[in-house]
């Protein structure tokens, strides 16, 4: 089993991320709280990285807060940005995703663009086009 203790300080520290705790199964979120003092706290809950799968998911609650919570208009958009720089973010630390962070991300997106299409989004994005069928 991988140590990636080192990857999550280091993360923690250089995105300012919170963990509230660390999940028993493979769910994460991401949310941001603003303190009457001007104070804002990034948090995160995800599994604690002990795979590659594990540490997907948490790179990935620590995407949203690098990218942004505002920056896409769609939330399944936004997904597909953060699942991507998750996996950049693997990538540049030397760790390659293996197929179960593959089929994470295709479930996930999958998910994303199906509840999308159940809320009625107007237009699906290009990038997210791939999806469509496979959600429908």
């Amino acid at each position: 089993m991988a140590d990636f203790t080192s990857i999550v300080k280091q993360t923690k520290r250089h995105y300012d991320v919170r963990i509230r705790r660390w999940r028993s199964n493979m769910s994460g979120k991401a949310w941001r709280v603003y303190c009457h003092d001007g104070r804002v706290i990034n948090w995160i809950e995800s599994p604690q990285p002990k795979t590659p799968l594990s540490l997907a998911i948490f790179l990935h609650e620590v995407g949203h807060h690098v990218i942004g919570f505002e920056k896409y208009r769609r939330r399944c958009e936004e997904e597909f940005h953060v699942w991507m720089w998750a996996v950049k973010e693997m990538r540049r630390r030397g760790i390659e995703p293996n197929e179960k962070v593959h089929r994470r991300v295709e479930l996930s997106m999958r998910y994303a663009v199906r509840k999308a299409m159940r809320r009625g989004i107007k237009e699906i994005p290009a990038t997210l086009m791939r999806y469509v069928h496979s959600a429908a």
